[in-house]
């Protein structure tokens, strides 16, 4: 093989070398951080980026949201009860130059960041609040967590508390405590309608003094409904003001003489005759 055609494939070689070396694809969910000689000239891409191959840099960064599972952290709640609690966090990068430049790792500096918070957060609220207030839970650790990273180039999107474990025996008391308040409420709510009953009793009673006649009609809607259920035997119902004329009739007297006299007493009359 001659001299020359050797050389022109050397040349040809490194000619190949040299231009993959200069070209970069970036894909759509990319960005290029590229730096000149050491010093940081801008963030390119996505599409087709030329390099100056030993002059320059790229460092290579995704800008798709990132799910990071949250270890589990031992917790001491507020009411001094030991949980283990684990969370899932979503964030992404919005500014990659920050994300390269001002932190060295951004994916462990923000794992760390969240298991601090998610410890420091939880341990301010009681056991109750962290089982029945999540969503303002999670909302506070998504706020505190967003300020923090924000001087990284990092939006965090969501942060969800996946689960709150405790011990069996405090199962077992909290168990016992929502008896405790179930019964509490249905002896409430019990008293409650006795309450009412016996208010609408005491007007019911009252419209029926001031009505005689509605007495009536409530006697008979009473024998209705007595009659309605087969029974043997019906108790009829007599008012007492009846009741008195009838007497009054039989002794044939009126009613206001039906009264007992007034006694020698009462009249003032003393026990040895005329005073």
């Amino acid at each position: 093989m001659p001299f020359d055609l050797v050389a022109y494939l050397v040349i040809a070689a490194l000619a190949v070398f040299v231009l993959v070396s200069l070209i970069s694809i970036l894909r759509e969910y990319e960005r290029g951080v590229v730096f000149t000689l050491g010093r940081f000239s801008g963030v390119k891409g996505p599409g087709i980026i030329i390099l100056i191959p030993v002059v320059q840099q790229m460092v290579r960064v995704d800008l798709r949201t990132i799910v990071l599972d949250v270890p589990s952290q031992d917790v001491i709640s507020k009411d001094n009860v030991s949980v283990k609690v684990n969370a899932v966090l979503y964030f992404r990068v919005v500014d990659p130059g920050k994300a390269v430049i001002q932190v060295e790792n951004f994916m462990m500096a923000t794992s760390q960041l969240a298991q601090t918070t998610l410890r420091s957060v939880l341990g301010k609220h009681d056991l109750d609040e962290m089982l029945s207030e999540r969503d303002k839970l999670n909302a506070d650790l998504q706020e505190i967590l967003d300020s923090q990273t924000d001087a990284w180039g990092i939006k965090v999107a969501n942060v969800e508390i996946k689960h709150v474990d405790i011990d069996e025996s405090m199962v077992r008391a909290i168990a016992r405590q929502a008896e405790a308040e179930r019964n509490r409420r249905a002896r409430i709510i019990n008293a409650e309608g006795e309450h009412q009953a016996a208010e609408r009793l005491v007007e019911a009673a009252s419209t029926l003094a001031a009505r005689p006649e509605a007495m009536q009609l409530r006697y008979l809607s009473t024998l209705y409904d007595i009659a309605g259920d087969k029974n043997s035997t019906i108790v009829f119902p007599v008012p007492i003001d009846l009741m008195r004329g009838l007497f009054s009739a039989a002794t044939g007297a009126s009613p206001s003489a039906a009264a007992p006299a007034p006694s020698p007493s009462d009249r003032g009359e003393g026990s040895g005759g005329r005073p």
